[in-house]
Parts: C-alpha cells; sequence; structure tokens
C-alpha cells in the first residue's frame, strides 16, 4: 500500500490544531459570565453581545447607560446608535446620523480611505450608508480659508472635516474618507442557532465557527475534550488509510454530485426565496424580486404610475388579487438605500387614514430594492390641479377644502408622532376614487426629537415649496412643512403651479404671486374663475378666508406661522362656519343698520388678520422647466 500523501499529513495536523484550539476556547469560557443582562429599551439582551463592564464576556459590547443605546467597535473605541432592533435582538440598525460619536474615536480610523469592520464567523456588519469626510492640513485650511469645510475633530497636524455644501470633488491637498453612517449588525444563521440551544459563538483564530456549550460543570467538559482528542488522533490515523480508498470511489461521488447540483441549487433559490417564508424585515412582510416582476408585467413602462421622489411607481397585481404600487430605486447606492430605509421605519411606525398604507418590501439581498404600497387609484392632486386630469374639472370647493383639511389632518398627525414629512407638495398628496386623501413619499421624512426645538440639516424638498428659513438658516422643524402646505392652500384656491418659468422673474414661485395679491386684497386675481368666486358669495368667503390663512402659513419668520393643529383648527372653522348669517350680517351693515347679534356668529372669521403681519420675502429660483425636482442631496 502506497505511503500517505503530504496533502493527507496536512489536513491531519490541521485537524489536531483546530481541536487543541477548542480546549483552550473551552477553558477561557468558563470565566464568570452572566447569561443575561437588561439594556433598556432593548430589554434582555445575551451572548455574544455584553455590557461595557464585562468586555470580555461577548464579541461586542453595548452601552445602555445613555438615553439611546450604543453598540462598540472596541478595536476602533467606535460607537454607533442603536437606531432600531428586531423583535427577538438578533439584528440592530446601526447609526451616527448627526457624526455625534465620530469625535470619540481613534485617529487611526482616518489613516485609511474607508473603515475596514471586523471579520467575524459569528456577527456580521454591513454598511447601509457612508459620509464622506476630508481628512486636510491644518496648515493647508488655515492658508485656503475653505469656508464649506466643517470641522469635526482634530488628529495631530491634520483635521477632519464635513463639506456643508456636499460637493464630493476633492478638495486641494485633502484626501477622501468613507465614514460608516448606517450600518446593520446581525447574528450569523450557525451564531443564532448556538444562541437558541444555550450555547456561545465563538471565532477560531483559523476564521472557523465554534459554539462552546455550557451546559454542566466546564472542567468536567475539558477532561471529557482530552479523552475525546485522544480517541479522535488515533481514529485519524486510521482513517489515513480509508482515504486511499475513498480515493478509488472519488470519481464516482463527484459523478453524483453533478446530477444533484442543479436540485440542490433549485432547493436553495426556493428556502432563499422570502416570498415562500414568514420572515419579516422590520416587522413589515417581504416579497421577491421575481413576484413583483410578475405583478408589474417585467416593469412595463406603460405600467408607470409617475416618480416617487427616489424612485419610480409602477402599478402592479399581486396573486391574490391585491390592486398595489411598487417603487423602484433609481439607483443602488448609499444615498438611496438610506431613503428607502428611512421610509420603511417612518411608514412602519405610522397607521392614519390618510396615509398611504406600507404593504413591506424586497429583501436587502434582492436584485433590486422594492417598496410595495397600497394602490391610490384617482391620482395625485397635482394632476387634478393643473395637469392631464384638470380638463374633467372634477375638483369642486367642497371637494379641494376637504383635500385641505384631510391634508393638515394627516400632518397634524404626522407631527404629534415626532415626524417632519419635508416634501409636503401637491404631488405626494394621493386621491383615491371618492377624493379622498392618501399623503405619500416619505423618503426625506425626519424623526424629530421631542426634546429640540430645530434640526441642522442640508435642506432638502421640492423648489417652490421649500421653506425659505430652512432654506437660509439650514433649522428644520414642523414649521417647514406648515410653510409647504401654505403653498399647497395656494395651489388648491388657484389651480397654478407652485413654480412657473412663464410668470414675471419676481412671480415665478406661486407664494410670491400670491402675496402680492393677498396683500393688495385682489383675490379675484388669485383664485380660479371656474369655483364661481364672483357668483357665489361662500365659495367668495371660504376662498378669502383659505387665502388669508395661507398668507400666515408662508410668512418668512417661522415665529410667524401657525402650527398645524392651528392650521387644521382654521379649515375646519372655515368649512363649518353658517355663511347664511354671515351674508345677512353683511348686508345690514351696507345698508347702515346697527350691528346686531349674528356678528358674534362670524368674529372668529376676523380674529387673524394679515394686517400685523411682515410681508415674506421669498427666494427665487429660476429653473430650466416646470416640472418638480426633487435635489438628491445628502442628509
Amino acid at each position: 500500500m502506497a505511503s500517505p500523501s503530504p496533502s493527507c499529513i496536512a489536513a491531519t495536523l490541521f485537524l489536531l490544531s483546530n481541536l487543541l484550539q477548542l480546549l483552550s476556547t473551552e477553558a477561557q469560557a468558563g470565566q464568570n459570565c452572566p447569561s443575561a443582562f437588561e439594556c433598556s429599551p432593548l430589554g434582555t439582551l445575551g451572548y455574544p453581545f455584553t455590557t461595557i463592564f464585562r468586555p470580555k464576556c461577548g464579541l461586542y459590547a453595548i452601552n445602555c447607560t445613555g438615553a439611546t443605546p450604543t453598540i462598540g467597535l472596541i478595536q476602533y473605541d467606535l460607537w454607533f446608535d442603536v437606531l432600531h432592533s428586531s423583535s427577538n435582538n438578533k439584528s440592530f440598525l446601526l447609526g451616527d446620523p448627526f457624526l455625534l460619536h465620530t469625535v470619540s474615536c481613534k485617529c487611526n480610523v482616518f489613516d485609511q480611505t474607508s473603515l475596514i469592520l471586523p471579520n467575524s464567523s459569528s456577527v456580521s456588519f454591513k454598511i447601509l450608508w457612508t459620509q464622506i469626510l476630508w481628512k486636510c492640513s491644518k496648515k493647508v485650511i488655515n492658508e485656503s480659508g475653505h469656508e464649506s469645510l466643517r470641522l469635526i475633530r482634530y488628529c495631530g497636524d491634520h483635521g477632519i472635516y464635513q463639506n456643508h455644501f456636499l460637493d464630493e470633488a476633492t478638495p486641494p491637498n485633502c484626501s477622501k474618507v468613507d465614514y460608516p453612517r448606517y450600518l446593520i449588525v446581525e447574528l450569523s444563521y450557525q451564531c443564532l442557532q448556538c444562541v437558541s440551544e444555550g450555547g456561545q459563538c465563538q471565532d477560531l483564530e483559523s476564521g472557523r465557527f465554534h459554539c462552546i456549550k455550557r451546559k454542566g460543570n466546564v472542567q468536567a467538559q475539558i477532561k471529557g475534550r482530552r479523552k475525546l482528542i485522544l480517541l479522535l488522533g488515533l481514529g485519524i490515523l486510521g482513517g489515513i488509510v480509508a482515504l486511499f480508498i475513498l480515493g478509488l470511489v472519488f470519481w464516482h461521488i463527484r459523478k453524483i454530485k453533478l446530477k444533484l447540483g442543479s436540485a440542490a441549487s433549485a432547493s436553495r433559490n426556493i428556502s432563499a426565496d422570502p416570498a415562500r417564508t414568514s420572515k419579516m424585515y422590520f416587522s413589515l412582510p417581504i416579497f421577491s424580486y421575481y413576484e413583483l416582476e410578475e405583478a408589474t408585467n417585467n416593469f412595463d413602462s406603460a405600467m408607470e404610475l409617475g416618480d416617487g421622489g427616489f424612485g419610480t411607481v409602477y402599478y402592479g397585481k399581486l396573486k391574490d388579487g391585491r390592486e398595489v404600487a411598487v417603487k423602484r430605486l433609481y439607483e443602488r447606492n448609499y444615498r438611496r438605500l438610506e431613503q428607502f430605509m428611512n421610509e420603511i421605519e417612518i411608514l412602519n411606525r405610522l397607521r392614519h387614514q390618510n396615509l398611504v398604507s406600507l404593504y413591506g418590501c424586497t429583501s436587502r439581498r434582492s436584485r433590486e430594492l422594492l417598496l410595495v404600497y397600497e394602490y391610490v387609484a384617482n391620482g395625485t392632486v397635482a394632476e387634478h390641479l393643473h395637469g392631464d386630469r384638470a380638463k374633467c374639472g372634477t375638483l369642486t370647493w367642497p371637494i379641494r377644502m376637504s383635500i385641505a383639511i384631510e391634508t393638515a389632518r394627516a400632518l397634524s398627525y404626522l407631527h404629534a408622532s415626532d415626524i417632519i414629512h419635508r416634501d409636503v407638495k401637491t404631488n405626494n398628496i394621493l386621491l383615491d376614487n371618492c377624493f379622498r386623501v392618501k399623503m405619500a413619499d416619505f423618503g426625506l421624512s425626519r424623526l424629530f426629537p421631542t426634546d429640540v426645538t430645530h434640526i441642522s440639516t442640508v435642506p432638502q424638498g421640492t423648489p417652490g415649496y421649500l421653506d425659505p428659513e430652512y432654506h437660509q438658516c439650514y433649522q428644520l422643524t414642523g414649521k417647514s412643512d406648515v410653510y409647504s402646505f401654505g403653498v399647497v392652500l395656494l395651489e388648491l384656491i388657484s389651480s397654478l403651479p407652485a413654480v412657473d418659468v412663464n410668470r414675471k422673474d419676481d412671480e415665478i414661485n406661486l407664494s410670491c404671486y400670491a402675496m402680492k395679491r393677498i396683500q393688495s386684497c385682489a383675490f379675484s386675481e388669485l383664485v380660479d374663475p371656474r369655483l364661481g368666486f364672483e357668483l357665489n358669495f361662500k365659495v367668495r368667503r371660504m376662498t378669502t378666508l383659505v387665502a388669508e390663512l395661507a398668507f400666515r402659513c408662508l410668512q418668512h419668520k417661522k415665529e410667524f406661522r401657525p402650527s398645524m393643529d392651528e392650521v387644521l383648527e382654521d379649515l375646519m372653522n372655515i368649512e363649518s362656519a353658517d355663511y347664511e348669517v354671515i351674508k345677512a350680517a353683511e348686508k345690514d351693515e351696507n345698508n347702515g343698520k346697527s350691528k346686531t347679534q349674528p356678528e358674534a356668529d362670524y368674529a372668529w372669521l376676523l380674529r387673524h388678520t394679515s394686517e400685523d403681519l411682515p410681508s415674506p420675502k421669498s427666494v427665487i429660483h429660476k429653473w430650466s422647466s416646470s416640472k418638480s425636482i426633487t435635489p438628491a442631496t445628502s442628509r
């Protein structure tokens, strides 16, 4: 019989070294570590996560002492906020959205062009979005005076900067560093199974995974392992002889594998198909890409419903008969992925009759990232006001008033939920067949902490609707939505688009066009004559009052604007007033009679006046077309 080959001997030595390593890791597992610990608000956590006070008891430490839990990469001294956790606390969405923790990390993090995350067979980190930072010489910055660069921290003779204006071109004498802003950390399937069986996950030096079982006395286990190693060693030596025999039948085994390969591949595809499993993503149902591709007729251009902010929206019909709207990302990059994740997080926590419902999404491992919404059949308010549907004239004044109230009710609910929509416009207000409002497109929305007055962020939105103070001061508040809603009110009473380059230069923005006419009381020049402004007293009175309310919403300073709750209350009062009484009172006054009691019934109509408010100074933008444009800028 031939002697053992070098490859067989090497395999034997490799296996023996791994067995010795297993023995040493079992001994290390005997330290006094808790099996579980409490971390508010995540609840009870266990291995492989540990507290910052016992870092050797797990793979990654969680700091639960602050208001927001953080997970730390110890080797970088780098921490990320836990923005979301799965129901079983085995998967986390991490983020450093305001670069709050960057100032505490080690300077060697910025020595390379991107952060290299730890490689583990137990836990994986996946970067969803990176922030471009610049490593520049302090001397160069002082001499050139880059006003657009904001200092994050100093690292010796260099500084780490963030570009205010998001210009991704490399500043002179600076190097680019990709810093992770949003990540997902999750346990591997092997680690999940190990933890569920009461074990602890262990990464071997060879990169292989090992599960340490902690049942019974650890020392007894070690003694048992030693005996097992001895028996295995003897068995391996005998196994070398068996390898020669197995080699004779290797070609037969390979042939069988080739036959079963296609079947095994198909089996893996079926098991990985999210549509055929009960897996949930952020508590949402998962759809397969192929299911949605079939529902939209391979994303046929004839099925397009319109532009969804960061993706094209298609009509589709699922196999269960549901009609859906499928949003497909324009491109798969970190910025689009962040908006994709943001819309999932926002809509998943909201339930309101005037907000579009999110049915589910594709897995992040899918070919494309797709969101699945309820289908709202009657188009957008913009289409009915100045689009293809405007010719039908279906938006009578009562319907427009109802649209204004329901939109205000939806925004009031968002603000009560600490959410700012940030892209309120008639293109994002959908109508069902009964002309009920369904607000959509939350890709730019922001969660607004209750303990702050504003959020400093780069302005985003649509020209013509953007709050000028937010545009100038970079401070986002709920009053930014109020300003945008004021433009929506102007569109409802005028049927004019928010931006029209065919108007005069100082009236391209509808807000500027309307302000002049409201201040001069020229309401007949602003209100759509098809609404019956000249002939119907009730329409004339209501449109005038709505125009005055829009004027208050469009004040340049946010302090002069009402809240969304106040806007909603005023709109409901305008709708429910008794205009016959008001008309009679005005007639008595015009005839020179003394003022009568009915005037008290409409006194609320006069309690808000624009005479004492400053005139707005809107920022005018010139655009190459009147089509709505949402600038794709970073948060």
